[in-house]
């Protein structure tokens, strides 16, 4: 037995299109759940220039504008999945991290991953909630 269930497709022009066949988000109810997010710029296909450092903030910019299109912040983010390509990037990672995502932070999960799409460093999903 299957259910229906009421899924708005969630995109934004001033991130990147998906890579694949997925959106870019779904939200559903209070729910938005953004598709893992990694480093590109706009619709260029390009990723963004530079390290772990850049990559991060470019992932967490995008995270940002695909939010932003459900009327939202990163203070609605309750759950993070970060995948790196060399867990020795953490520390740099985190640090821009922490920036951007304030207490009450997220739960969060970071995974060594093999390869990462388009072979950038980082890739970030999040859960949403919507007041």
């Amino acid at each position: 037995m299957s259910t229906k269930t009421d899924k708005k497709v969630v995109a934004a022009s001033d991130a990147p299109p998906a890579v694949g066949p997925y959106s870019q988000g779904i939200r559903t109810g209070n729910f938005v759940y953004l598709a893992g997010q990694i480093p590109l710029v706009g619709d260029s296909g390009k990723l963004v220039d530079g390290g772990i450092t850049e990559q991060t903030e470019q992932v967490i910019a995008n995270i940002k504008a695909l939010l932003a299109s459900q009327g939202l912040d990163l203070g609605a983010v309750v759950k993070s999945t970060v995948f790196l390509y060399d867990m020795n990037d953490f520390a740099a990672m985190n640090a821009v991290y922490a920036k951007h995502f304030t207490a009450p932070h997220p739960a969060r999960s970071t995974i060594q991953v093999a390869r990462i799409p388009k072979d950038s460093l980082v890739e970030i999903e999040v859960v949403a909630v919507a007041a």
